[in-house]
Parts: structure tokens; sequence; C-alpha cells
């Protein structure tokens, strides 16, 4: 084991303080400072956080945000001593943006959100706080919607992405489209390959592998089809796991570039308009089914065990959980502990 990596860079999420928050009856959101104090907090035996990675959505960080305004925002983090990486663009209807499958219309505004997180990222790197990470996106489409003609929704999807792909070239960024099971043509291992061979434009559009969502597809929620572990699948049965996990790994490691550092139990829910998805549990939770520091190397390691140094940064993403764990020190506390044992296994120094 490595002592003393510097890579990849440890940065914590944003999002978790927006997402599923702020509704009448859920939970107030919660504001960007908090978060960032907290990360900036966080220590274990003398390391730190490195930076954050950042939802480019009013109220934490506007994506009409001026020149001036992403200036501000960007001293503003570094006073907290952190770096930025990945965003998270918002493209969906109600953030701004469209369906990838849906109208003319609805496409034009995908890609113009993507196009504002393109400027902020690009003018962020100018800065010198942005050394790394791409730009989140998904297809913004419910796999009810998708399924009532596949073909079509994978091919209009796979032309939005390409679109999206050209803006970002022309910002020298690049994509990641999050494999979770509830956006339609990336609910199943084997579409979401099929839609990125479709786009055809490696290391600009490309997967964003999170530990606990990935691990889904295993189960093949959403795509029964696409299935590898048995229905009454036993937990006790590590192996089975560990093969199918590789089994997904390897189809989609040639295209990750960019990582979360996640844990869950293996269930799901459905929520308001949404097919079933993960649920992500803390790095302590009894239920949780991944060994995290195992599976992460399944991802930033080849099929030989060779490191591929292509992730520069790492991300922890902990959505959902409630106020009064995320506002409590200890939480980031030990997340962080479980990131810097990542590092440690599959890291490097430079």
């Amino acid at each position: 084991m490595a002592e003393g990596n510097t890579y990849p860079k440890l940065h914590n999420a944003m999002w978790p303080g927006i997402v599923g928050k702020g509704s009448g009856d859920g939970e107030p959101i919660i504001p960007l400072d908090t978060l960032l104090d907290l990360t900036a907090k966080a220590e274990v035996d003398g390391q730190k956080f490195d930076g954050v990675d950042l939802f480019i959505v009013a109220p934490h960080f506007d994506i009409d945000s001026s020149p001036d305004d992403v200036k501000k925002m960007a001293d503003h983090i570094a006073g907290y001593g952190l770096k930025v990486g990945s965003f998270v663009a918002p493209i969906w209807g109600g953030a701004g943006g469209g369906s990838a499958m849906g109208s003319e219309e609805e496409r034009k505004t995908f890609l113009s959100q993507v196009r504002k997180a393109c400027a902020i990222g690009k003018q962020m790197r100018e800065i010198g706080i942005r050394p790394t990470g791409g730009i989140r996106i998904d297809s913004s489409t419910s796999v009810e919607q998708w399924d009532k003609d596949p073909v079509a929704g994978s091919k209009l999807i796979a032309e939005t992405f390409r679109e999206a792909g050209k803006i970002a070239q022309d910002h020298n960024e690049f994509l990641v489209a999050e494999g979770e099971i509830c956006w339609g043509g990336m609910h199943s291992w084997r579409a979401m390959i099929e839609l990125l061979e479709m786009v055809g434009m490696p290391g600009v559009v490309g997967y964003q592998a999170d530990m606990a969502h990935s691990m889904l597809y295993t189960l093949g929620y959403n795509a029964e089809a696409d299935r590898i572990l048995p229905k009454d699948f036993d937990w006790s049965d590590t192996a089975a796991l560990d093969a199918a996990y590789r089994q997904v790994a390897d189809a989609l490691r040639p295209w990750t570039l960019d990582f979360h550092v996640a844990q869950n139990d293996g269930t799901v829910f459905g929520s308001g308009d949404h097919e079933k998805t993960g649920r992500h549990c803390l790095v302590g939770d009894p239920n949780g089914r991944l060994d995290i520091t195992k599976h992460a190397g399944y991802w930033l390691r080849d099929e030989k065990g060779d490191l591929t140094r292509t992730i520069r940064h790492i991300c922890w993403d902990g959505c959902m959980f409630p106020n009064a764990v995320m506002e409590e020190q200890e939480t980031w506390n030990a997340i962080l502990g479980a990131m810097i044992k990542v590092r440690d296994a599959h890291g490097w120094r430079e």
C-alpha cells in the first residue's frame, strides 16, 4: 500500500445540500457556505479534503452568473482552502433545461444549460481554481418514456449528447453521463454502453461511475434482461457480488472519466415521477453492500490491476441524507477517512 499519495485529489459534493431538499414538506436546503465550512474543517491524521464538486444551480451557484459572479465564487471557495472539480449541470426541465429525448425546444434548452456550465468551467480553469473535472449530464428522461420506443429514444439522446459534446470541446471541457437506473437509455449497463458508443466521442462524452449507482446495474432494476445477479441474491456471497460488479466495471471503465466514492444498501425506491432509483448510505452503515476500498479499485485500476490514472480527483456523493446527519462534523470526518483509504490503496504521487 502506497503511503502519502497525492492523487487522486479528494473532493466533497455540494449537491446533497440541494437534492431532495427545499420542497414544501421536505427539509430546507443546506446553504453552500455550511457545506464548504464542514468540508474545510474535516480532518483525519492531518489530511483534509482538496476540493469540492458543485451543482451549478441557485441558491448555491446560479448558472446565469456573470463572469464577475463566477470570479467572486472562485475567490470565496479559495478562501476555504479548497479547489473546484466537476460540475452538475441543471439540464432537467424543472431546472431550466429539458429532456435530451424531447422536442426540439427541450433539447435546445438542455444544450443551453450545458453551454453555460462549460463557460463557467472554462473561466474557473483560467482563474486557476479548477485544475480537474468534467460536467455531469444525464438523459433527463424517464425509463417509462424511453421504453415507448427504445431505438428512436437512444438515437435522439445520442444526438443531443453529441451536440453537447461539441459544445464541451469548444470550451476544452468534457461531459460525463452518470449511470443511474432512473434515467431512460442509461438505466442498464448495456444501454449505457450502447448510448456512449452511439455518441462516439470517447474522452469528450464519457461515463461518471458512482460506485453505488453502478452496483445497482448488477441487480437489473428497470432492466430485467440486463440483470447479472439472481433475483433472490444472497448478499453474503461476496464472491458473486465481486464478479458481477467487476463485469460492470470492466465494461464501463474504458468510458469512465469521473468517479464518485459512495456506499449503498442495494435497495431502491420510487420518488415522484422517477422509476426506481438507488439510495446512498453512510460509510459505516451496517447495511452497506460495498467494500468501499476494494470496489473503488475496480474503477481506478484496469483489468490487470494496474492504476489507470485517468481520474485526477474522486468525489464523495452522499445524496438524500437528513440535514441533522449532514450538519454533523463527524459525518464528514468519517467520509474523508474512507476516501483517504481509497487513495492510499489506489493512488499515486506526483
